[in-house]
């Protein structure tokens, strides 16, 4: 018998198959996954490959009507598509990689509205489902009913994430859960519910509309970037990040807002066409000669060369504000570009508790990492026993969008934990330009380009 003869015989052999599908199976859901019941399944691989009731009770049955009854055969047909493709494309969204589209400017220009990307689950490890009942391929809401939730939490299970390839790392851009969407006013599901009940109060929010919880998994996705990691300290003096006491590494999209003030002469729609900005990034104030304009360090020198343009100046931020982290403004007179210094929790390390700073740690010792927390007489209890410091179950992170100052980040709702993440934006696979017709919008230099 020749050596290729040989080789389809083994190939061939019901048990090998047996062994190897065994095998891939072990490795996928038992070892890497960790989903110790899934052993279950291996009676069922062994049926379909050994002992074959399946196929003698059910399959060949079914074969047969299907030669028999075309319509059987024509519903059927679809059935199995539709079912092969939800599962395959269920495996792959959770376990691989996933497909995300940008909605906002908060990372321009590193990424821009209307860049579709594929973020990676096995960069960071993926994150297992904690409400794994819901419709396929939608997130949180009902498509058919916007007020109703599109899953059912009959199961909830722990955070678990599978082993990954590697951990965040500073500059990492990460795609996560937004950290206060655990709470949302139906009637104005796009603001920060946290905000609403700061400014008009907790009882008329309720009054106003329903209000819904979701689970971790189902909380609306946000993209940033991760400006530092567990243990760091972090501090914004004049729009510039320190970690650890020095400035942060260039990053070429970063922009702020600044005022462009020309000499009377309007700037060109060419130029203005040529910084690549969508309209909602800049406005001209006619009475003054000046514009308002979202610009990274490129554009600012370019402009700064021009005739007709007097000065370029940077906005500042330093009023301090209830909105920004930690909504305390008696104890941390912070604002969004005079920030901190804050040091970044990192699971295992312990933290003092004074009434003065449980406004930085409130959220995590409730909401994240979900004990009971009550104050009362300048004393702090945590699960009913008065606590003097915390230690954390959880690593944190901080993060921010490279639109400095237009990107709601965690400048205003504080730290992101590690159970929030979701995975690594990797690529830009598709970009449209919102604001242009086909094919003009497709922005061919953005396709198939790596996110740095």
């Amino acid at each position: 018998m020749k050596i290729k003869e040989k080789v389809q015989q083994i190939r061939n052999n019901k048990w090998v198959k047996f062994s190897v599908v065994t095998f891939l199976y072990l490795m996928w859901f038992v070892v890497w996954a960790r989903l110790w019941w899934t052993i279950i399944g291996i009676p069922v691989i062994y049926d379909l490959y050994i002992s074959k009731n399946y196929k003698k009770w059910f399959w060949d049955k079914h074969l047969a009507l299907k030669e028999r009854n075309k319509t059987y055969k024509s519903i059927y047909g679809w059935v199995e598509a539709i079912l092969f493709a939800v599962v395959v494309a269920s495996l792959i969204r959770t376990y691989f990689i996933e497909m995300y589209v940008i909605p906002t400017p908060s990372m321009e220009r590193t990424l821009m509205v209307g860049d579709y990307l594929g973020v990676s689950k096995v960069a960071y490890g993926p994150k297992l489902p904690n409400t794994p009942l819901s419709f396929p391929f939608v997130h949180n809401m009902n498509p058919l009913n916007p007020n109703q939730k599109s899953y059912l939490e009959w199961i909830k299970r722990p955070y678990r994430r599978i082993a990954g390839l590697d951990t965040i790392e500073r500059r990492d851009v990460v795609v996560f859960n937004y950290p206060e969407g655990d709470t949302v006013a139906l009637r104005d599901p796009q603001s920060n519910y946290y905000q609403l009940i700061r400014k008009f109060g907790r009882k008329a929010v309720e009054q106003q509309s329903k209000i819904i919880a979701h689970p971790v998994d189902k909380r609306d996705n946000y993209i940033k970037r991760a400006v530092a990691i567990p243990g760091d300290r972090l501090e914004v003096k004049d729009g510039i990040v320190y970690i650890n006491g020095t400035p942060e590494e260039p990053i070429p999209g970063k922009q702020y807002i600044y005022a462009v003030y020309t000499n009377g002469k309007p700037l060109s729609q060419k130029v203005i066409e040529s910084l690549e900005m969508n309209p909602e990034d800049y406005g001209y104030y006619p009475q003054n000669s000046v514009y308002q304009m979202m610009l990274n360090d490129v554009n600012v020198e370019r402009l700064k060369k021009m005739e007709n343009v007097v000065s370029v100046e940077r906005y500042l931020d330093t009023i301090p504000s209830v909105d920004v982290f930690p909504h305390d403004t008696t104890h941390y007179k912070w604002s969004t570009d005079r920030f901190g210094p804050l040091t970044i929790p990192a699971k295992g390390t312990t933290v003092k508790l004074t009434p003065e700073n449980i406004a930085l740690y409130r959220r995590i010792i409730k909401n994240y990492e979900g004990h009971q927390l009550e104050e009362k007489e300048g004393k702090i209890y945590i699960d009913g026993k008065e606590a003097n410091d915390y230690t954390f179950q959880m690593d944190y992170f901080f993060m921010m969008g490279d639109n400095r100052h237009n990107s709601l980040d965690s400048r205003f709702w504080g730290f992101v934990p590690e159970d929030h993440v979701v995975g690594k934006a990797s690529f830009v696979w598709l970009s449209l330009d919102k604001n242009k017709k086909f094919p003009n919008n497709i922005r061919f230099g953005r396709m198939f380009r790596c996110i740095k």
